[in-house]
């Protein structure tokens, strides 16, 4: 005999299957943002990378596990609020992720170095975001002298 929590925990299988199935089929007939879609594949690549599993992204991210496999899969757009709450869950900057959903223009020179000071464990996010102020503001006076001295 099946003990009560086993029950709902199969019932609860059961619902999220078909709700999956029945958004896949929604988004497939609607066709989904590229824009959704990106942000949505940069989470679970990040999500991935730091080992963290979706429930406990969607814990730490204080949203709901089936609105975040959404946002991943491109079915829902999230708002720069729960972009934020993401970030947090996933100990990155919010405006890596707001890039991401084109909600903020991407950061001028080289995105490779841009890559390499988000991606230092050595530095906290204060930090990261003082030395990626002070790169755009070298890029942007390079820039505005190059033309001058040619």
């Amino acid at each position: 005999m099946q003990t009560p929590g086993e029950f709902v925990r199969e019932q609860v299988t059961s619902v999220r299957s078909t709700v999956d199935r029945v958004a896949d089929s929604v988004a497939d007939a609607s066709g989904v943002s590229a824009v959704s879609s990106s942000v949505g594949d940069f989470i679970r690549e990040q999500r991935n990378a730091a080992r963290v599993s979706l429930r406990e992204l969607a814990r730490t991210a204080g949203v709901s596990n089936p609105y975040l496999s959404q946002v991943e899969r491109g079915l829902r757009k999230p708002s720069a609020e729960i972009l934020a709450s993401i970030a947090r869950g996933l100990k990155i900057s919010a405006e890596t992720l707001y890039e991401q959903a084109g909600i903020l223009d991407r950061r001028s020179g080289n995105p490779d170095t841009v890559a390499a000071i988000r991606s230092d464990d050595a530095l906290s996010e204060r930090h990261k975001a003082v030395l990626l102020e002070l790169y755009e503001t070298y890029v942007r006076e390079h820039r505005a002298s190059s033309p001058a001295a040619s």
